[in-house]
C-alpha cells in the first residue's frame, strides 16, 4: 500500500456547489489546522463508536455537531477565497459551535433536572445552537433547506394565528427553544443520532477503502468483465459505479470520483456527451439504493421504523438489481444503435488478475455484508468493518515489506488469528493489533507511507460527512416542529382523503412532493421531510410501512436526476462537457426503472420482498415474488426498445410507441393488464423479429 496524494497539497474546490460539499483542505496554516481538526473528529466517532470512551447519548450528538459547525464555517470560508473579515467571523461562528457542544457537555445532568424550566443561560445557548446549525447548512448547502426549515420553526412560532386546519395552540420561546435544542426532539434527535454513529462510520468505511485502492479494483474488475463487450465503456460505467456505491453510498460524490475516469472513457468510445454524463449520474445515483451499505437515508429508516437495518436492505435488493438490469441494458441498445464497440481483451485488464491483487481490500466487505445478515446492528458492523479494513491495510504493507514469502503468509495467518480473537474477545484485541501494527510501520519508509495514507483516510471521512451532518442537524428542526405541533396530520389527512378514492393519485403526489424538495435539498431531509407527512398517511391507506418509506426514498434520490436542479447531472455536466439539462434528460431515460419500480412495489409488495399484496394472497409468496419480478424485466425490456429504438436492427415509430404501451401495461397490478402487456410484449417480439437481427458484439 503506498500514500496516496496528500490533501494538504491539494487545491481547494468551490463551496456549496453541485456536490454541497469541500473537495479539498486550503493550503498554508488554516488547513493544516482544520486538517488535523478533521483527523481528531474521526478519531473522537471511532473511540466512541468502539466504545473504547463511553459518553451519554446526549452529549455524543452535541459534541458531533460541535465538531461539524468546527469545521465547516472556517472550510467554506477558506474555499470561497474570502477577506479576513469573513474569515474572521466563520471562525467565530465555529467557535461559537463549540460552545454550545461544551455547554451540553458541562451541563448535561442539571440540564436533564431542569427539563422543561430553562434558565436564561439555557435559552441563550438555544439560540445559538439554531443560529449556527442555520448558518452552517446556508453557506454549505445553499438557502433551499435552511428557507424550509424556517419555515416550520416560523410555524411554531406564528401557528396559532393561522386560519384552521393550519392553527394550533401556540407555544411561547422558552418552550420552543427547551424543544429545539435540548433533548432528542429538535436538532439532537433522530438524524443526528444516526449521522453521529452508523452514517459517520461507514463514510469514513469507505473513505479508507477509497484511498486504499478500490476505485481502481472495481474499474478493472469491470473493464477486465465488460470493457471487450458491445458499448464496454459504458458498462464498465453502470458496474463500476454500482460497485463503488456499495460502500460509499453517496451518490453524486461517485459522479464526480467514478466519473472522472468512465465519462471521459464512453466519449473516447464514441457516445454521445450527454448520454455519458446520463449513465454516470444514473449509476452513481443507483449507489445510494445498492446494498450492503446504501445510502446514508437507508440507517436513518431502519432507526425511524425500528427495525433491523437487513429488513431495509432486503427491502431494497430488488428492486437495485432491476435499477441496474435497466440501466445495462439501455447502455447495451444505445451501443447496438450506433455501432459501438469494445477494446479487444489485450488491451484491458484482467478482472481476476485485479481480484487476486488486491484481494484483502474485498474482505472487510464481505466481513461487513456478513454482520449486518447475520443480525448485528449496523453499529456494530461498520465498526468491525472499519477495523478490519484498517488491520488489512496495515498488514498487508508489513508484509509486502517481507523478503519471501513463508514470511508473508506467517503475517497473514496472524491477521486472521487476529480477527477471529476479536470475536471471541471484543473489541480490545482488535485495537491491540493495530496499535502493534502502527508501531511496526514507524520503522520503514512503505509502513509510514501507509500510515499517512490512513491518517488522510481519517480526515477525508470527516470532511466527507459535513454535508450529511449539517443537514441532518438542521432537519431535526423540522421534526422538532412536527413533533411540538402535529403539522404533519394536516398533509396527511389530505393525502389519505384523496386516496380514499384514488390510491394511484395519493402516491403522484408523494412523488411529485419528493421531486419538488429534491430540487434544492439534499435526499436525507427530503426523505425526513416527505416520509414524516406522507409515510403515515400511506400507511392508513393500506400500503406496507417500509414499503411506503422505500417508495419516498427512491423519489428522494431520482429528484437529483430529475431537470430542472437535477444535482447529479450537473456534478457530471464540467466532466461530460455537456449541458447539465441534456444529461438530465439522457438520465432520465436511462433511469426508467426507478420512476416505475416504486409503484409496483406499492401494488405488489412481493418486489420489495414483503408479505401482502392481492397478488401474494391469490397465487402464494414467493409465485408472486417470480412473478412480479419476471413482469419487471420484461418492462424494462420494452422500454429500452422504445426509448432506443433499436433491438438488433432500427424500430419504426409505431413498433416503439407499441413497446411503451406494453411496457407500461405491465406496470399496472391488475390481471387484465398483466395478460394485455403479456399479449403485447408477445406481439411486439414476433414483430421484431420479422427480419433477421444484427449480431451484437
Amino acid at each position: 500500500m503506498t500514500a496516496q496524494t496528500d490533501p494538504l497539497t491539494e487545491i481547494p474546490a468551490e463551496a456549496g456547489g453541485p456536490d454541497h460539499h469541500i473537495s479539498a483542505f486550503p493550503p498554508g496554516l488554516t488547513g493544516r489546522l482544520l486538517f488535523w481538526i478533521a483527523v481528531a473528529f474521526s478519531t473522537y466517532q471511532i473511540v466512541t463508536a468502539a466504545h473504547l470512551v463511553d459518553l451519554p447519548s446526549q452529549v455524543t450528538r452535541a459534541l458531533h455537531v460541535g465538531f461539524l459547525m468546527l469545521m465547516t464555517f472556517p472550510l467554506v470560508a477558506a474555499a470561497r477565497g474570502r477577506g479576513a473579515a469573513f474569515k474572521t467571523v466563520a471562525w467565530a461562528f465555529a467557535l461559537a459551535g463549540v460552545a454550545v457542544a461544551l455547554y451540553q457537555w458541562w451541563q448535561y445532568e442539571p440540564l436533564i433536572l431542569r427539563a422543561g424550566r430553562p434558565l436564561p443561560m439555557d435559552l441563550f445557548f438555544g439560540v445559538v445552537a439554531l443560529v449556527t446549525v442555520f448558518a452552517a447548512a446556508l453557506v454549505l448547502m445553499g438557502p433551499a433547506l435552511p428557507i424550509i426549515s424556517g419555515l416550520f420553526l416560523a410555524y411554531t412560532f406564528l401557528g396559532r394565528q393561522l386560519p384552521p386546519p393550519l392553527i394550533h395552540r401556540g407555544y411561547d420561546f422558552e418552550q420552543i427553544i427547551d424543544h429545539m435544542a435540548y433533548g432528542t426532539e429538535g436538532i439532537y434527535g433522530i438524524p443526528i443520532y444516526v449521522s453521529s454513529t452508523y452514517i459517520f462510520l461507514f463514510i469514513l468505511f469507505g473513505a479508507f477503502l477509497e484511498k486504499a485502492g478500490m476505485i481502481r479494483l472495481f474499474t478493472d474488475v469491470a473493464l477486465g468483465l465488460f470493457g471487450h463487450r458491445q458499448g464496454g465503456a459504458a458498462k464498465v460505467a453502470v458496474v463500476s459505479s454500482g460497485l463503488m456505491g456499495t460502500i460509499s453510498g453517496s451518490g453524486v460524490a461517485n459522479v464526480v470520483t467514478t466519473g472522472q475516469f468512465t465519462i471521459p472513457l464512453m466519449k473516447r468510445f464514441g457516445y454521445r456527451a450527454a448520454f455519458a454524463g446520463g449513465v454516470e449520474s444514473t449509476a452513481s445515483m443507483g449507489g445510494q439504493i445498492m446494498p450492503p451499505v446504501m445510502g446514508a437515508v437507508a440507517f436513518i429508516m431502519a432507526e425511524t421504523l425500528g427495525v433491523a437495518y437487513v429488513e431495509v436492505v432486503k427491502a431494497a435488493i430488488v428492486p437495485a438489481i432491476l435499477y441496474f438490469v435497466s440501466a445495462f441494458w439501455m447502455v447495451h441498445l444505445e451501443a447496438g444503435k450506433h455501432g459501438l464497440r469494445g477494446l479487444s481483451k489485450a488491451e484491458l485488464p484482467s478482472a481476476l488478475a485485479a481480484i487476486k491483487k488486491n484481494w484483502m481490500l474485498i474482505v472487510p466487505l464481505g466481513i461487513l455484508v456478513w454482520l449486518l445478515f447475520a443480525g448485528y446492528t449496523p453499529l456494530f458492523a461498520g465498526t468491525v468493518g472499519l477495523g478490519l479494513t484498517v488491520l488489512l491495510i496495515l498488514g498487508g504493507s508489513i508484509a509486502l515489506g517481507l523478503p519471501n514469502a513463508v514470511l508473508r503468509a506467517i503475517v497473514w495467518v496472524g491477521l486472521g488469528l487476529v480477527a477471529a480473537a476479536f470475536l471471541q474477545w471484543g473489541i480490545e484485541v482488535l485495537v491491540a493489533a493495530i496499535l502493534v501494527l502502527i508501531a511496526i510501520c514507524l520503522f520503514f519508509r512503505g509502513g509510514r507511507e501507509t500510515l499517512i495514507l490512513c491518517r488522510d483516510s481519517l480526515a477525508d471521512g470527516a470532511r466527507t460527512a459535513l454535508p450529511v451532518g449539517v443537514a441532518c442537524a438542521l432537519v431535526g428542526v423540522i421534526i422538532g416542529a412536527m413533533t411540538l405541533t402535529g403539522a404533519a396530520n394536516t398533509f396527511g389527512q389530505f393525502i389519505v382523503a384523496v386516496g380514499q378514492d384514488n390510491l394511484f393519485l395519493s402516491l403522484v403526489l408523494t412523488m411529485i412532493t419528493c421531486l419538488l424538495l429534491g430540487m434544492g435539498i439534499p435526499t436525507i431531509p427530503n426523505y425526513i421531510i416527505t416520509s414524516s407527512i406522507a409515510g403515515p398517511a400511506l400507511l392508513a391507506l393500506g400500503v406496507p410501512l417500509i414499503v411506503s418509506h422505500m417508495f419516498v426514498f427512491y423519489f428522494g434520490i431520482l429528484a437529483d436526476l430529475t431537470p430542472p436542479v437535477a444535482l447529479a447531472c450537473f456534478a457530471a455536466s464540467p466532466i461530460a462537457r455537456e449541458s447539465g439539462l441534456k444529461i438530465s434528460i439522457e438520465a432520465i431515460k436511462v433511469a426508467a426503472a426507478g420512476f416505475v419500480i416504486p409503484f409496483m412495489a406499492v401494488y405488489s409488495p412481493a418486489l420489495m420482498l414483503q408479505a401482502g399484496g392481492p397478488l401474494a394472497e391469490a397465487i402464494g409468496y414467493w409465485p408472486a415474488v417470480a412473478w412480479i419480478v419476471t413482469k419487471s424485466l420484461l418492462s424494462i425490456g420494452l422500454w429500452g426498445a422504445a426509448v432506443i429504438g433499436w433491438v438488433g436492427r432500427p424500430l419504426p415509430s409505431w413498433l416503439r410507441a407499441l413497446a411503451m404501451i406494453a411496457a407500461f401495461t405491465l406496470v399496472a397490478a391488475w390481471p387484465i393488464t398483466d395478460w394485455i402487456g403479456l399479449a403485447l410484449a408477445l406481439l411486439v417480439g414476433l414483430l421484431i423479429r420479422r427480419r433477421p437481427v444484427a449480431a451484437a458484439a
